[in-house]
């Protein structure tokens, strides 16, 4: 039986699971995204973390911008990243659900979130996705003020490093789809030298229904990608099987952002 027809055996199993979560996840504006420059792929193969290894500390990718939207376009890859809060039992059915596709994912985890949940950043880590950071408390960080901003950073960052042993892979501003050059500044200064991005919105944090969130990522996905979802929402992980089934369709393999610039 091939990838699909294995997914698609799954999916009543999976369905019953998933069928029931729904709790409120991140919100965001959705300004026009930024051109950026042509990725220059650089790096050394990931080492998958176990329960004994601490989390990869951030990576530098020396030729890329500050600012990362999306990987180099000449792979078939994408990496599809989800902001990390919302209820526990909808998050470990989409990292589930994920494992079982043979799909690696990027979770931008919120702190408070790992405060009250903290045995899922060792549960992210030990599925081989990566984990990162994506505030303390998920407040609009564009428009705080400077130390407001660096604290949101570093606090969360703080915790990841109680948990995990590392700071995280990554950092994704909250409440913004680009960072402004005071945020990036902090976020350097806290130890990332990349802010994550994304080319590809799902708007899955509106709610629309699985269906609706499948076909507004197929609508845009291409090679090298970064797809922004949610863990908050059951129509996300309903949407994951059909997702993971048209990006198989179309030669694209679901990976780690880590894995996707390397």
């Amino acid at each position: 039986m091939n990838r699909i027809g294995r997914r698609s055996a799954l999916r009543t199993g999976a369905g019953a699971a998933l069928a029931g979560a729904l709790t409120a996840g991140c919100t965001h504006p959705d300004p026009a995204p930024k051109p950026s420059a042509a990725p220059v792929v650089t790096g050394s193969p990931p080492v998958r973390p176990g329960p004994d290894l601490p989390a990869p500390p951030p990576h530098r990718f020396p030729g890329l911008p500050v600012e990362i939207v999306h990987g180099p376009r000449n792979h078939p890859a994408v990496a599809l990243t989800f902001h990390g809060q919302g209820d526990p039992a909808t998050a470990r059915a989409l990292l589930d659900e994920a494992e079982r596709a043979g799909a690696r994912i990027t979770v931008l985890a919120v702190g408070t979130w790992l405060d009250e949940h903290p045995a899922l950043a060792r549960r992210i880590l030990d599925g081989g996705h990566d984990l990162g950071n994506h505030t303390l408390r998920h407040l609009d960080v564009c428009s705080l003020p400077e130390a407001e901003a660096y604290a949101e950073i570093t606090g969360c960052a703080q915790r990841l490093r109680r948990l995990t042993g590392s700071i995280g892979s990554w950092f994704r501003p909250s409440r913004a789809r680009h960072a402004t050059p005071l945020v990036q500044r902090l976020a350097t200064r806290a130890g990332y030298p990349h802010t994550l991005s994304y080319d590809v919105d799902s708007r899955d944090f509106t709610a629309p229904g699985a269906r609706a969130v499948t076909s507004t990522v197929a609508a845009q996905v291409e090679r090298g990608s970064v797809v922004s979802l949610h863990f908050g929402y059951a129509d996300t992980v309903a949407a994951l099987p059909a997702l993971l089934d048209e990006l198989d369709r179309r030669g694209l393999r679901a990976v780690t952002t880590t894995e996707l610039l390397t």
